[in-house]
């Protein structure tokens, strides 16, 4: 059997060894703790534990030290309670809806958008798929940062982007027909919904260019993931992303799908 071509979009980052991982780590741990301690809410929490400034921060295992941040204390400090540059530099705000109480809110930089796209590439990269890929996107965009973090990550990456969003299944069938969609993006449930609704629609299976399938925002099971492959004929790749940490992007599958690999150079495990 012929050995298995991985694809990269940065190379260098996505196989740096670990003690230059742990070196970028350290100094981006200290710009965090710079960047939080501008905030009235960071600024006490971290003096309570004696971290007035980043040369506090000797080691890695200093991360221990500092407290964790709760979906309360977002809630505590809504809107802005948590800004740490100029209102003036923020380009987009997501946000949760709010419907267990006062929504989470995230504040995203020009920079903070070319990382999550440049992220979410990676992962799109690690997981086969290229420029000559044509991606339908069905995930919601809006406040929820799945929709926009993954298409600006697509587009990064040189793919064709879809945006058809969610919902009316019917269109979603007919794009992925007549664009040539090799590509989609959606949760795990839909999906299989999607599936059911091809069976019943004009167009039949092999009509179709539709090679990989990116699911998240579900958790679901190996079985699951089994059942898709097999009644939707692709490859169905997992990607985990939250809104706290810029959306979805933050770990994905390879081609190998053993398991998820977080890009360790902006995360710390």
């Amino acid at each position: 059997m012929a050995e298995r071509e991985f694809s990269f979009w940065d190379k260098k980052a996505e196989t740096m060894p670990r003690n230059e991982i742990e070196t970028i780590q350290l100094e981006l741990l200290k710009k965090q703790v710079e960047n939080a301690l501008l905030t009235p809410f960071y600024k006490e929490r971290l003096t309570k534990v004696g971290i007035t400034s980043p040369n506090d921060i000797k080691t890695l295992d200093d991360l221990k030290r500092i407290p964790f941040t709760t979906k309360h204390d977002l809630r505590e400090v809504y809107p802005y309670g948590l800004l740490a540059v100029p209102h003036s530099e923020i380009v987009r705000v997501h946000a949760s809806s709010g419907t267990t109480g006062t929504p989470t809110v995230i504040y995203l930089t020009a920079k903070d958008v070319d990382m999550a796209a440049d992220t979410m590439a990676r992962g799109l990269a690690a997981a086969g798929c290229n420029r000559y890929d044509t991606c339908q996107n069905m995930m919601t965009y809006g406040l929820f940062t799945g929709g926009m973090s993954f298409h600006y990550g697509a587009e990064k990456l040189g793919m064709t982007v879809v945006p058809t969003s969610s919902g009316n299944t019917l269109r979603q069938i007919k794009f992925m027909h007549d664009f040539g969609t090799s590509v989609t993006h959606a949760t795990p449930s839909y999906m299989l919904h999607l599936h059911q609704a091809m069976k019943e629609s004009e167009f039949k299976r092999e009509e179709f260019k539709w090679r990989i399938g990116i699911s998240g925002a579900e958790p679901y099971s190996e079985q699951l993931r089994n059942k898709m492959e097999q009644e939707l004929g692709i490859e169905v790749y997992n990607c985990y992303g939250m809104s706290e940490l810029n959306g979805p992007g933050v770990a994905f599958e390879c081609q190998l799908r053993q398991g998820m690999h977080v890009w360790e150079d902006r995360y710390i495990m």
